[in-house]
């Protein structure tokens, strides 16, 4: 069975600075040994992110190939429509949508580096776990 997850924008960009669990968390998603999902908030945050140049000055991709690994990313991911809003719920109101993608697709995983946030929601969802993009791979690689 594959797991179902929500790559938050924050491991995306850790994988574009080369950042080791980041990088491995999208591998697994573009090897095809996890299924990402994508909604359209998710979507338009990853693109305002990757258009922030002074975010990527230390980056070992360029701008264009920053495009084009979100697009193998994307073509990797199903596309999911959030009907229903769970808010408030997150702290911090701009990560709200991740749990909502999560739930909408049925996923068992949110993978972030911003844990303070998302491990204290109001609403708890039986089957979502919140995990650092190093104890996402651990326990994908696990047996």
């Amino acid at each position: 069975m594959v797991i179902r997850c929500v790559i938050d924008t924050n491991v995306f960009v850790g994988a574009c600075l080369g950042k080791g669990a980041c990088s491995t968390a999208l591998a697994l998603c573009l090897q095809g040994r996890v299924q990402p999902l994508m909604g359209s908030t998710l979507l338009a945050e990853y693109e305002a992110v990757l258009g922030r140049d002074a975010l990527f000055q230390a980056c070992r991709l360029r701008p264009d190939e920053r495009s084009e690994l979100l697009d193998i990313f994307l073509a990797r991911c199903e596309w999911t429509r959030v009907y229903f809003g769970w808010r408030p719920n997150v702290p911090d109101e701009s990560d709200n949508h991740l749990v909502e993608l999560a739930v909408a697709g049925r996923a068992s995983h949110v993978v972030s580096r911003n844990l303070r946030d998302l491990n204290r929601a109001e609403l708890i969802f039986p089957g979502l776990t919140c995990l650092s993009p190093e104890a996402f791979i651990n326990g994908v690689e696990a047996p």
